[in-house]
């Protein structure tokens, strides 16, 4: 396992040494040695050998104090997850880590983490964040990990006891959708403000409940005029280095065909003239169904971020409920359940994969006509 030998320093005295061999590095498959050196007699160099080899029987060489928590989840993303998620969830996932994980863990000697820290460490995030579970859960997977490779004995993180966000009393939450006549104004001002490309958008967003990535993702061979219908098979996303993708969409169930109602085909029709029309000056020929229907003036995909420019540029000029992008999509939603529409064929129609994401919505619908029930009930009686 090991060789003494004998060498002479710098200064001409005799010292002694040995070199041994460890075993296999888990967290890298090699082999793993280590020198020692400075030992003034055979017998010091021999006592301190059979030390490091008792320690190596009982703990094994996975015991691996110099192994940082940043090392550990560099190799955890390499070799377990990078390749069995899509490009732009690698990306969020990044994120998560370099925001928020790596500045509380990633110096840290893994073994050298506790459950008092962690408990203190998710007790912060919890208060912080919304998604603070997630987080945490991203900390245990990367732990687990480290016992596969046998680098730990348990997992610290396992052992607290998850936090509950405090709830606001009394705190009026704006809803992030609008009410029919709001969206009716809203779409009013949106065609008389902006340029046509985006009232289109907005006015499909709101009567498709579309993710914004879906319909940023459109081709024209996705739409059926014939059948007045669209296909939803794609997405765009956002991918390493900020560039921006296209790829399958966030769940099998977003693979969907919904129908798409006359008057915001014939919108859709109009756009496809003029937008074939204005391409052409700038030197682009739409002529194709792989044409993207909503496209930079340089024929790329566009910036999400520029569809929340503009939304916000007419709800602050007329100073109108605030609402997202999305909350278009939560717009539809609502005006699907309140306009009768099955919870079944609502979250086929959304793609939601959940139908609690749907019934999070109805309930929201619901509860509006309770409070509506009452005031109808007093103008009844009419006292």
């Amino acid at each position: 396992m090991a060789t003494i030998k004998k060498y002479t320093k710098k200064d001409g005295s005799t010292a002694y040494m040995f070199n041994a061999y460890l075993g296999t590095d888990p967290m890298t498959g090699k082999q793993k040695r280590t020198t020692r050196r400075g030992f003034t007699t055979v017998k010091e160099a021999k006592l301190a050998l059979s030390r490091l080899q008792v320690d190596i029987e009982e703990n094994g060489f996975t015991k691996q104090k110099s192994t940082t928590f940043k090392e550990l989840y560099e190799l955890w993303y390499e070799s377990v997850y990078k390749n069995t998620v899509k490009e732009s969830t690698r990306v969020k996932k990044t994120e998560m880590f370099t925001n928020h994980i790596l500045p509380a863990f990633g110096k840290l000697k893994i073994d050298k983490i506790s459950v008092k820290y962690c408990q203190k460490v998710v007790n912060q995030w919890c208060e912080k964040l919304v998604a603070y579970r997630e987080v945490k859960n991203n900390v245990t997977r990367v732990l687990d990990y480290a016992i596969t490779l046998g680098l730990l004995a348990d997992n610290p993180m396992k052992k607290i006891v998850m936090p509950k966000r405090k709830e606001v009393v009394n705190d009026e939450k704006i809803e992030n959708y609008f009410s029919k006549d709001e969206l009716q104004t809203f779409l009013d001002y949106a065609k008389q403000d902006l340029p046509m490309k985006w009232f289109v958008f907005f006015r499909l967003q709101a009567f498709s409940g579309f993710r914004k990535g879906e319909s940023l993702a459109l081709t024209w061979r996705d739409i059926d005029f014939k059948a007045n219908t669209i296909a939803i098979t794609k997405t765009l996303a956002r991918g390493e280095n900020n560039t921006l993708i296209i790829q399958t969409p966030k769940t099998k169930s977003s693979v969907r065909t919904i129908s798409i109602d006359t008057t915001t085909m014939a919108i859709l029709k109009e756009w496809r003239k003029k937008q074939a029309l204005d391409m052409f000056k700038m030197g682009f020929n739409t002529n194709n169904e792989k044409q993207l229907v909503f496209s930079t003036l340089d024929n790329k995909p566009i910036n999400h971020s520029n569809t929340t420019n503009y939304i916000n540029k007419v709800i602050k000029r007329y100073d109108l409920k605030p609402v997202t992008v999305h909350g278009l999509r939560h717009t539809h939603c609502s005006l699907l359940f309140e306009a009768g529409a099955p919870i079944q064929v609502v979250k086929e129609r959304l793609g939601h994969s959940d139908i609690q994401t749907t019934m999070n919505i109805y309930t929201h619908v619901t509860q509006k006509a309770k409070e509506d029930t009452a005031e109808k009930f007093a103008k009844y009686v009419n006292f």
